[in-house]
């Protein structure tokens, strides 16, 4: 296991400090405010840590309220709302100087069988071919996540269609943990979601007119995933406006198989 990767896996771990009460340390990545794929990870494990193991998280639904401090731990507070008999329901609100952050609320289900279909996975290369052939692979010294974009850099003024598509990775080794894999898919899913409502206009992430911030984020979990190996991220934007912007995601592993899909509304303000 990589450092970085290390260092994440104990970064979502938390410690629980009183039954349903759980602290987080922070992790300073250099934004304006703390990372919101850090607080959908570690609202997630705070949730699940109070779920019998045989229940795994398939939807979550969560709303940023406030700017988070990456330099202050963030305590989480899990309401235990329904034990049913196939369904387990939380809430978890994150607080910060004793006021609220961030609050979500987390479905669990027990494996069943039933109807199934999905959507075809769009066709890609595979990453490895493209590696090969001398794409580029983004890498960070201080989040263990590579990213492999398909297509052009969505700051180069063009007139493109809103949508992105990448794939991404946690390199490293992990433990065959169903649990950890999904704290770390939302982690994941926070990354390039919300800037697919910039792609169109030809604005960058760091264009210093910009003001972005995520105001909401769900999640839902089709199946187990493995996040250590490299998964398609499709990623459109159908509506942005009013200051805000609107994007949606599918993301699919190396087989085709649909293992997640995530939406996001957040703040895309520009300032003079």
């Amino acid at each position: 296991m990589t450092r970085a990767l290390d260092d994440l896996v104990a970064l979502l771990g938390l410690e629980m400090i009183e039954e349903n009460l759980f602290r987080g340390q922070s992790q300073d990545l250099g934004f304006p405010q703390l990372f919101g794929g850090q607080v959908l990870g570690q609202a997630l494990s705070a949730a699940s840590q109070t779920v019998i193991p045989e229940r795994r998280v398939h939807s979550l639904h969560g709303y940023f309220l406030r700017p988070g401090d990456a330099k202050r731990p963030v305590v989480y507070q899990v309401d235990t709302v329904r034990d049913g008999g196939s369904f387990t329901t939380r809430r978890v609100t994150a607080i910060q100087k004793g006021k609220p952050i961030f609050f979500c609320s987390a479905s669990f289900h027990g494996e069943e069988e039933g109807l199934s279909h999905q959507l075809a996975m769009p066709h890609q290369d595979d990453p490895d071919s493209l590696i090969a052939k001398g794409a580029k692979v983004q890498r960070f010294e201080w989040h263990p996540i590579e990213f492999l974009h398909l297509g052009d850099d969505p700051g180069n003024g063009s007139d493109r269609p809103p949508r992105k598509r990448l794939w991404f990775r946690l390199s490293g080794n992990l433990p065959d943990d169903p649990a950890l894999h999904r704290y770390l898919l939302a982690y994941s899913s926070d990354f390039n979601l919300l800037t697919t409502s910039l792609v169109p206009h030809g604005i960058a992430f760091g264009d210093p007119r910009l003001q972005i911030a995520s105001l909401d984020h769900a999640l839902w979990f089709h199946q187990d995933v493995t996040v250590n190996d490299w998964l398609l991220y499709d990623m459109d934007s159908p509506w942005a406006g009013g200051a805000r912007g609107f994007a949606r995601g599918s993301i699919y592993d190396r087989a085709g198989q649909l293992v997640a899909s995530a939406a996001q509304e957040g703040l895309i303000r520009m300032r003079d």
